[in-house]
């Protein structure tokens, strides 16, 4: 699942030099102070033709952020798009009226071109028109539910709006959920398409209403009622129940998206953007780690030291107890242990009471015995 604490975005540059426009805006966003600090990875660090950035900062009451966000080229060869993903962490559970991730690492002109949904490059904060076609629509919508990376929102215009009405709900979501949601639109005679296409997804939309759909597969707790809006003015004024929709969903459990565990694990395992107390304690962490490794070698090493002495008496006894016994009488009652039996008993109680180690250290002490012999 993903964490509550876990911020998550994936998206597509249309073609340029994605590094170049990050570079350009992490270091406006640093002397803005709008973050702490950011890293750019060496090429070593990454993986062939992926270009990872770091960067830190302060959110709501001093709570510290983490974020990682790598860019790669598209999976279409040849036209120039660049794939990125993005995560953040904090140290608290997630508040959308943080500021966006999204936003911080890129640029906000309008201009800018990096801001679309790498499933279906529809935009998001903008309004997206269904295509005319039923079927047309109902592959678009199949498709924007698969990945988990985006919230989508179908509106249905019971009217046509003027520009007053095409004003994205976005505008009115908290910051951390602008750069989240696809808004979809479909034109007055389109219900009817827009309703058959969504029947695979159990969701149905008002007349003139709106609905958040669930995606693939629907988050823990989701009931199409609760996230159906049945009326939503477009007059300019603000839409509340879709608004208020969208966060409880944005607020579900819900699985990783495609592809972010590995993403997750890189910004916890991997990061390099260390302050100057995080790069200490590491340290510490490390110097630790070596002294608890070489304290289990020393009573690995002794362990073997003991069981090479004993096999060297052992065998020491064994080999007078075989020059003497021709000369030694037949003794009446059981016999008592062979000094061959002492020898395997002693390599016995040596195996149960030493400590698994790694075969090399098996084959020092085979070495050492040896030699003692």
């Amino acid at each position: 699942m993903t964490p509550d604490t876990v911020w998550l975005a994936r998206g597509r540059h249309a073609p340029g030099s994605a590094e170049d426009v990050l570079r350009r805006s992490l270091q406006q966003r640093k002397d803005s102070q709008a973050i702490d600090d950011f890293l750019e990875l060496p090429e070593d660090d990454t993986a062939p033709a992926e270009r990872v950035f770091e960067a830190r900062w302060r959110a709501g009451d001093d709570v510290t952020v983490r974020a990682r966000l790598s860019v790669k080229p598209g999976p279409d060869d040849g036209d120039g798009q660049q794939e990125w993903m993005l995560v953040a962490e904090a140290e608290q559970p997630w508040n959308h009226a943080w500021p966006s991730p999204a936003g911080l690492f890129w640029p906000q002109e309008p201009d800018t071109a990096w801001d679309q949904d790498a499933a279906t490059h529809l935009i998001p904060r903008e309004i997206n028109p269904l295509p005319q076609d039923d079927k047309e629509t109902r592959r678009l919508l199949r498709n924007t539910v698969r990945g988990g990376w985006h919230i989508h929102v179908v509106v249905h215009e019971a009217m046509t709006t003027d520009d007053r009405g095409r004003t994205p709900v976005a505008r009115w979501l908290p910051p951390g959920l602008r750069h989240r949601v696809v808004e979809h639109h479909a034109a007055p005679q389109q219900l009817r398409g827009l309703n058959w296409a969504l029947r695979d997804s159990g969701v149905q939309v008002p007349r003139g209403g709106a609905v958040v759909l669930p995606g693939v597969p629907a988050p823990e707790g989701y009931d199409a009622q609760d996230f159906s809006v049945r009326a939503v003015f477009l007059d300019g004024s603000e839409p509340a129940d879709l608004v208020d929709a969208v966060t409880r969903f944005a607020a579900l459990p819900r699985p990783l998206p495609d592809g972010a565990e590995d993403a997750l694990t890189a910004l916890r395992e991997n990061w390099h953007l260390l302050t100057l107390e995080e790069e200490l304690e590491r340290q510490r962490g490390l110097v630790a780690m070596y002294a608890e490794a070489l304290e289990a070698m020393t009573k690995s090493r002794d362990l073997y030291r003991e069981a090479a002495e004993s096999a060297h008496e052992a065998l020491a006894a064994y080999q007078e107890s075989a020059e003497a016994a021709p000369a030694r009488p037949q003794a009446s009652g059981p016999p008592g242990p062979s000094p061959l039996q002492q020898l395997t008993r002693t390599f016995e109680r040596f195996k149960v009471k030493r400590p698994a180690t790694a075969a090399g250290d098996e084959e020092t002490a085979g070495r050492h015995v040896t030699s003692e012999q």
